[in-house]
């Protein structure tokens, strides 16, 4: 009898999610509403009074590029992303972290990294939406899962993979822009997540309090691509082959 086939990550989550660019104005509205209901709505980081329209929006949005994650039966917007690119020099036009946590940046640190500036950016605004986690007692994070919808067991498993798809999906963006010196401010479980993926970003700075406790991380895209576990490395072709197309 032949053994039954077992699909991998890759075919698994391409099952039940897309991957795109987000780049007409309905996308981009889909992103911005995630953003509203993780970061306004549930997790309370922004305040809801701040955006009237439901859509969590700042001024970087303008020159970012974002990523999107549909789930495929819905239509549902599952996930999101966005890469900022460092324009101009940073007194001037400071990236979200060297804005906003610049006191937690260790600057010796990243000025010794010697960066061309023009290679350099940030990933930010990564959120999965709230009807895609499902695992109790991980509802304190904007990454667990909690009870959604009525998802099957099959499709439920994907769930997790939604936030390192959504990195990947970034991840991308620096190599097609060649922004590949990538900065991030991450909660403490993001980069353990990564790390058990094989991937291991270098903390530039200290913990600070902004949206949450958070500190700011650095890593290269070919330390990605190199490092990253075989399993997920597919799934990081998929989504690039998905992306360039």
């Amino acid at each position: 009898m032949d053994a039954v086939h077992k699909p991998s990550l890759t075919e698994s989550f391409s099952h039940y999610f897309k991957v795109d660019i987000a780049e007409s104005a309905a996308q981009k509205e889909q992103v911005f509403q995630i953003r509203y209901r993780v970061y306004c709505e549930e997790f309370k980081y922004e305040s809801v009074e701040h955006f009237s329209d439901q859509r969590e929006i700042d001024d970087y949005d303008e020159y970012s590029r974002h990523c999107l994650i549909t789930h495929r039966q819905t239509g549902m917007p599952a996930g999101c992303v966005r890469l900022v690119p460092a324009i101009g020099v940073r007194e001037k036009k400071p990236l979200p972290l060297e804005k906003y946590c610049r006191e937690s940046l260790d600057q010796q640190l990243i000025d010794n990294l010697m960066l061309e500036r023009s290679s350099v950016c940030e990933i930010s605004r990564l959120a999965v939406d709230g009807a895609f986690r499902r695992r109790t007692g991980e509802t304190l994070t904007r990454f667990g899962e909690i009870n959604g919808l009525q998802f099957s067991p099959q499709e439920q498993r994907t769930f997790s993979s939604i936030a390192v798809a959504c990195f990947f999906a970034a991840t991308v963006l620096t190599e097609l822009d060649s922004r590949t010196n990538v900065f991030a401010m991450m909660e403490p479980f993001l980069p353990r997540m990564m790390h058990r993926s094989g991937i291991d970003f270098q903390r530039v700075g200290k913990d600070i309090d902004y949206h949450g406790i958070r500190a700011p991380y650095f890593i290269t895209t070919q330390a990605v691509l190199d490092s990253m576990h075989p399993d997920l490395r597919e799934l990081y072709q998929w989504i690039k082959e998905s992306i360039v197309k």
